[in-house]
């Protein structure tokens, strides 16, 4: 049976080719609705960001960031804020990453492939989209009051690893994954043990990877203010928080601007508030920025 193309098929095919890229309609409207959709989303950011640093901007004076809070709104500070949330992302780190990349190695190159294992590795991509209030009911319940943590700074730590200990082991997993097979083989292959191939060959090529989606889920988390206010964040408090006084009341920036925006007071609502906000944003900026380095310095080295 001998082949053949059907004629109206061939010379469409030549059409296309010899059509000049992007000039069909579809193409045309495809581009017009992205283009569009990321013109919105860019003037919606822009107007965002114009009004806060318009606002916000006057009050970034340095004893903005050394102050306590006040009743007066000239002389307000996020210093406690700021010290607990930089305590409470330290703490965030040192609990969720060697758990998160524990769990992803075991999942990714140990666990068996059965039943069980499928049910825990949806549940754990499932759990990433959980709302954040519950997590934060979870941890006042378990870490609050039955193991008697109280509303401290640790209870608010490990409500908020709860919260990104999901986007790290799916981001954990997913760099794992991404590692050629070809590198495990010839490592079985020369002799080393499974362990051995995943320590020495499987993490160093999955690490930026693996710091990338942790930093991001980090940086969800510095923003994050329903589960710490149910683990016990203060809206008012003058003394700083450290990583090492775990069991001290902590506040956090979220939190804090929070607090100014319900004030009835414009230096507190607008002035304030705004500041806050573009201190915040700064830290996360900051913390992207650290990423995209960790990332590019790793995998030069590879």
């Amino acid at each position: 049976m001998g082949l053949s193309t059907p004629g109206r098929t061939a010379a469409g095919a030549v059409q296309d080719l010899r059509r000049p890229r992007g000039r069909t309609l579809k193409e045309q409207v495809f581009h017009v609705v992205l283009s569009g959709a990321t013109i919105v989303g860019l003037v919606v950011l822009t107007v965002l960001l114009v009004d806060v640093f318009a606002d916000g901007f006057g009050r970034l004076r340095l004893d903005f960031l050394t102050s306590y809070s006040s009743r007066h709104p000239e002389r307000t500070g996020i210093r406690t804020g700021l010290t607990g949330t930089l305590s409470l992302m330290v703490l965030t780190a040192v609990i969720a990453f060697p758990i998160g990349v524990g769990a992803a190695i075991y999942l990714e190159e140990f666990a068996p492939d059965n039943w069980f294992t499928r049910v825990m590795q949806v549940n754990i991509a499932n759990l990433a989209g959980v709302p954040s209030i519950v997590y934060g009911l979870l941890a006042a319940a378990v870490f609050v009051y039955l193991l008697e943590f109280g509303r401290s700074l640790l209870s608010g730590a490990m409500a908020l690893s709860l919260l990104i200990l999901p986007v790290i082991i799916v981001a954990g997993r997913e760099a794992i994954r991404a590692v050629p097979r070809t590198i495990r083989e010839a490592g079985l292959a020369l002799g080393a043990t499974p362990w051995q191939v995943t320590y020495r060959q499987v993490l160093p090529v999955a690490l930026p990877g693996i710091l990338t989606g942790t930093i991001l889920a980090l940086s969800r988390a510095i923003g994050e203010a329903a589960p710490i206010l149910v683990a016990g964040a203060v809206f008012s408090r003058r003394a700083d928080n450290e990583p090492w006084n775990l069991l001290e009341p902590f506040g956090a920036l979220p939190i804090q601007i929070f607090d100014f925006v319900k004030r009835p007071q414009a230096g507190f609502e607008i002035e304030a508030a705004a500041a806050g906000i573009i201190v915040l944003l700064t830290a996360l900026l900051l913390m992207n920025a650290v990423a995209i380095v960790l990332r590019n310095r790793y995998s030069s080295q590879l």
